[in-house]
Parts: structure tokens; C-alpha cells; sequence
């Protein structure tokens, strides 16, 4: 028996919600996850690209094909969670989604592994139970909440590890366009250069801004959004590791009908939000600023994925 994922990308912290905001993109990964009936195959792990105008497959170069894959973790989380061990296993990930990018990568992987073996199993997981498993090991729900549960996501992992998750309506009108530029940078280093503790003024002003947000995708209220967007907390720290990244950002500030422009995840790629806006207008801004440092991009504008993963019939 075998089942099949389709996983949405994510763009997580949308400017102020560092680590609890994070929205689905109808980019895809697709895992494949089979029982082989053969004793002592082991784990077979293959990692293909769908789009290779997209994704370098030489990124996959590093990624573990064994055990220490970040999917086969998950799925024996999951397994071990029931009080079994996995089977053989087989598991093909067909990639859309770029890697190291700042689009959900691995929380789409994981999301897809933890619900095709979930199925294989019999279902024993309830959602909420998946959204748990899956953010112990990415060690936040920001990203795995919209990868499972599809739209824009409010989450939070509490004290005694619950995931407090709710979606909020995110208006149909305001477009989202993606500048994935043609280099990575990891989540590990971009972590790596945020402070352990920041000034009580960052926390208040993110914390202010947060809530503004939220009212403002509420009431659909573009004035509030266009305030809402900025960050203390995160993206400052992050502008010397992205170049162009703090010009990209200036560049919208006076742009009617860009409602803001925020570094997706932990980057590089540049998130865009608008509304009635030249969208090739978008792309030729970026690009102004990145090609001259000899930064290819790949501008995409998206709708929010509205579903979530889905098992594929």
C-alpha cells in the first residue's frame, strides 16, 4: 500500500508574527510514502524536482537519504507514538517548493510524511495530534500550522507543548507575489544572528503591530496593514545576510497599492502584499535591485492556498 501528499508551501512571520504567523502558497511538494513488501530493503529516500527553472537540484545534495532524514523522523515520531517501529519504507518527494528559500521546505515534507504514513497506519492521528508531531520537529507551528491546515494561520506552541491555532480570513483581494531569488540561505544561520534577548521597546512595538495586523486582515483595512507590517524583532537582524533586502523594502514604502513588503520566513525570498497594483511593476523593482549584484529572481504572484495538505486519490 502506498499514499500520496500534496503539501502547500508556507510563508511564515509576515513581518511582526515572528514564529506564530505563517500563510499557505499554491506551490507544492508531493510525498510518496510505501510499505514494501520485501524484508530487510530498509528506507529508500528519493528527492525529485518538478520545476528545474526552480530548484537546483545540487540543493538536495546534503539532504540525508536514511534515517536521519527529517521526514523518516517524523514518520517514526509518529509510529513510535502508537507503540510500533516503521516497516520498510519507501518515500519520494517531488519538489516544487524551493529549498533553504524561506518557503516551508521541510515543514511541507514533514507535514506530508507525518499524513501519508498517519493513512498507512489507519488514521490513528487526529489533526490536532499531527500538528503536534509535526512541531516538535520543526520546533515551531508557525510554518507546519498553514502547511496542514491551508490559509493564513495564527499559531502557538504553550508551556505544557499544546498548539493553540486559529485561521483568520485573509482578504482574496490583496495579491501576494514572491521574489525567491537564485541563492539560499539556511534557517539554522538565519537564526543564528537573532539576539537571545531584545529591548523591552522591540518586544512592545512587535507585540503593538501584531495586533494591528490581525485587525487589519479582520476589517480588510489596507491603511492599518500598510502601518501593521513592521518588524523589530527578526528582520533587522537578518538585512546583512539578504543583500538588497533593506533597498527591496525602502523601494515599496512609497508604492500605492503595495500594502507592505516583509522578508519571507527566515528568507531570502521577499514577500510582497498588494492590491490593485502593477504586479509587473513588482517584478521590475526587484529586480532593479538584485540583478545588478548579479542576483537572478523568480517572481511568482499567488493567492493563498486555501486547502492545506491533501491526500491524493
Amino acid at each position: 500500500m502506498k499514499v500520496s501528499v500534496k503539501v502547500p508551501a508556507t510563508s511564515a512571520n509576515i513581518g511582526p508574527g515572528f514564529d506564530c504567523l505563517g500563510m499557505a502558497l499554491p506551490i507544492y511538494n508531493t510525498i510518496t510514502i510505501e510499505e514494501t513488501v520485501l524484508p530487510g530493503t530498509g528506507i529508500e529516500i528519493n528527492m525529485m524536482s518538478e520545476d528545474e527553472n526552480v530548484i537546483d537540484e545540487m540543493s538536495f545534495d546534503d539532504i540525508p537519504r536514511d534515517e536521519n532524514n527529517i521526514v523518516y523522523k517524523a514518520v517514526e515520531m509518529l509510529y513510535n507514538s502508537i507503540g510500533q517501529e516503521p516497516s520498510e519504507l519507501k518515500i519520494n518527494i517531488q519538489s516544487q517548493i524551493p529549498i533553504t528559500r524561506g518557503l516551508g521546505s521541510s515543514a511541507a515534507v514533514v507535514v506530508g510524511g507525518l499524513i501519508a504514513a498517519n493513512k498507512l497506519l489507519g488514521s490513528p492521528a487526529d489533526e490536532t495530534a499531527l500538528l503536534s508531531i509535526a512541531t516538535e520537529v520543526e520546533g515551531h507551528p508557525d510554518n507546519v500550522a498553514p502547511a496542514i491546515l491551508g490559509g493564513f494561520v495564527l499559531s502557538s506552541q504553550e508551556d505544557d507543548g499544546s498548539i493553540v491555532y486559529r485561521k483568520l480570513n485573509w482578504p482574496e483581494e490583496w495579491d501576494i507575489t514572491v521574489c525567491i531569488p537564485d541563492f539560499e540561505l539556511s534557517t539554522n544561520i538565519a537564526r543564528s544572528v537573532l539576539p537571545q534577548d531584545v529591548p523591552m521597546q522591540d518586544a512592545v512595538y512587535n507585540a503593538k503591530h501584531l495586533a494591528m495586523l490581525v485587525q487589519a486582515v479582520n476589517t480588510k483595512d489596507e491603511k492599518l496593514m500598510k502601518v501593521a507590517l513592521q518588524d523589530k524583532l527578526h528582520q533587522p537582524y537578518r538585512e546583512k545576510l539578504v543583500p538588497g533586502m533593506k533597498e527591496i523594502m525602502e523601494a515599496f514604502k512609497h508604492e500605492d497599492g503595495v500594502l507592505g513588503c516583509v522578508l519571507s520566513g527566515a528568507g531570502p525570498t521577499m514577500l510582497v502584499i498588494s492590491h490593485k497594483y502593477d504586479l509587473d511593476k513588482i517584478k521590475s523593482i526587484v529586480k532593479d535591485i538584485w540583478e545588478p549584484q548579479s542576483i537572478k529572481v523568480d517572481v511568482k504572484t499567488l493567492k493563498i492556498e486555501p486547502k492545506g495538505a491533501e491526500i491524493l486519490e
